[in-house]
Parts: C-alpha cells; sequence; structure tokens
C-alpha cells in the first residue's frame, strides 16, 4: 500500500533508513572488530605499545603446537556437552511434572526459574564457599553419611570441572524448562488422548509422542548451549580461574590469561579467530539444521 502524494521508491528507501542504526552497530562493532582482531592475530604484540611486530601465520602455528588450547578445546566441548544434555533432561522432566500436576503449578514455575535470573558472579561466589572443604555441601553429606568428609570439590583435579558442570546444571536448568513448558503448551491435546486410547503407557507417551513433537525446541536449546558455552568465562573463573593446573580451563579463559595476565595480546587475537572460527561451524550446523527442520 503506498502512501499518496509520495513515490513508492522514496517510501521503501526511508523505510531503509531504519535499518541504519542497527546496521552500524553489527557491522561497525562486530564485523570490523573480527576484521581487526585478525590483523592483531599477525602480531607478535603485547597489547600496550603502539606498534606490533608483524609475524605473520606465527600465532597460529603456535596455537596449534599449544598444548594448553587443545586442553582448553577439549574442556569447553566437555562442558557443552554435559551441560546441554542434563539441562535438556532436567528441564524436560520439569516441564512434564508442571504439566501433569494440578497444584502449585506457578509455584514450581517460578522456583525452576528463579537461578536463571541470578547473576553468575554471585551464584559462581556463593558455590565457591559451599564447595570449600569446611562448606556447607561437605557438612551437609557429612550429617548424612555420619562421616567426616572435607572433599575440596573445586581444588580436586578429578571432580573440579565437573562441580562447575553441576552449577551451570543448577543455574540455568530453568531456561530449558521455560522453552519445554512453552512447547508443551502448544501440543494439540488430541494427540495426546489418542495415543493414550491406543494403551500407550506414560513412558511410551513421552518418548515416542511428546519429545518427537518437541524437536524445535531440542534444536533450540542445543544451539544456545553451544553458544552460551563457548562464551562462558565468569562462572569459571570465580570458582577455580581455570585451575587445578588446567583441569578447568576453557578457551575464554585461556584468551583472557594470554591477554591480560601475560599481556600476549597477539597471541591472544589468535585464540580469539579460532574461537570465531568454531563459532561460525556450528552457526553453519544450526542454519542448515534448521532449515531441514523447516522442510
Amino acid at each position: 500500500m503506498s502512501i499518496p502524494g509520495r513515490p513508492r521508491r522514496r517510501v521503501a528507501l526511508s523505510s531503509y533508513l531504519y535499518l541504519v542504526p542497527a546496521l552500524i552497530l553489527v557491522v561497525g562493532v562486530v564485523h570490523v572488530g573480527i576484521v581487526a582482531n585478525i590483523t592483531y592475530s599477525t602480531l607478535d604484540w603485547n597489547g600496550i605499545s603502539p606498534n606490533g611486530k608483524p609475524v605473520g601465520g606465527d600465532n597460529y602455528l603456535k596455537l596449534l603446537n599449544d598444548p594448553t588450547f587443545w586442553v582448553s578445546l577439549r574442556n569447553t566441548l566437555v562442558f557443552a556437552a554435559a551441560t546441554i544434555a542434563l539441562q535438556m533432561v532436567f528441564g524436560f522432566a520439569l516441564a512434564v511434572l508442571v504439566r501433569t500436576r494440578a497444584v502449585l503449578r506457578g509455584l514450581l514455575r517460578t522456583l525452576a526459574f528463579v537461578p536463571v535470573v541470578l547473576a553468575p558472579a554471585v551464584v559462581a561466589t556463593s558455590f565457591r564457599f559451599l564447595l570449600t572443604p569446611d562448606g556447607s555441601i561437605n557438612g551437609l553429606l557429612s550429617a548424612v553419611t555420619g562421616q567426616t568428609i572435607e572433599q575440596p570439590w573445586l581444588a580436586d583435579p578429578s571432580t573440579a570441572l565437573l562441580m562447575i558442570v553441576l552449577i551451570n546444571v543448577w543455574q540455568y536448568t530453568g531456561y530449558s524448562f521455560l522453552i519445554y513448558d512453552a512447547a508443551m503448551g502448544q501440543i494439540d491435546t488430541s494427540v495426546i488422548e489418542a495415543t493414550r486410547i491406543d494403551g500407550a503407557s506414560t513412558g511410551q507417551l513421552l518418548r515416542l509422542v511428546v519429545a518427537p513433537l518437541l524437536s524445535g525446541s531440542h534444536l533450540v536449546l542445543i544451539v544456545l548451549g553451544v553458544i552460551s558455552a563457548l562464551k562462558t568465562f565468569d562462572l569459571v573463573y570465580l570458582t577455580t580461574a581455570g585451575g587445578p593446573g588446567t583441569t578447568t580451563q576453557v578457551l575464554t579463559g585461556y584468551i583472557y590469561k594470554q591477554v591480560i595476565d601475560q599481556f600476549h595480546a597477539g597471541y591472544g587475537a589468535a585464540l580469539s579467530v579460532a574461537l570465531v572460527a568454531i563459532a561460525l561451524v556450528f552457526s553453519v550446523l544450526q542454519v542448515r539444521l534448521s532449515s531441514r527442520e523447516a522442510k
């Protein structure tokens, strides 16, 4: 519909002008920043001096031969896989519980989502004290088992990464629950009733009917979980700082260590480019899976 007295081309042009602020923000901050980061990654630079020494692809060769980089990448991927799987399972279970309970639904929804809105810094600091050898977690376990337990959960290489995964799951399962709860509300009740009439048990109903109908929600949670895992920093930094050793070191934490602690800004930029490349791979996979899902 055209506006009387104004050419259609001029109306279309004025409409595109509303996109200019968003384009400036995205291109100027994101894309220009990525290009600048690629440039910095070819320098031997401490991040302070005005000029760096060009080294070409040496930072990338160093990256490929850096064992800490591969450990950080492995930890990041393990963290992503574990948190996504557990959050989806617990979120789905909570959504089923809320949908099948006739009372206290509002309270259950509120309690499940409260941890999501807490600041990660607050959560990390709180659990750091709870998981000390003389913390409340060990006190509770000692009371239950009748034995004195003084396990250093975050200082033990065998349990540190697991504890970080569980903290993240505790905080963000409510988000998975919210997605599943909303999606279950869109399922046609006649489908559920027909399945019940056919004699399906509750387990069969959830596994063979409800779960497949929530495939779009599964995909959304996987994509968001991968993105969240790739940029995880504050939780790890405020609980273990990547230790003990490199047991819980993740890519973002290693980049911070190189740039801020050791003044290896050029090498840190190369690590950042690697992180962007990994994120790009997952983004392409997400787009293809979304297109396939739409068909």
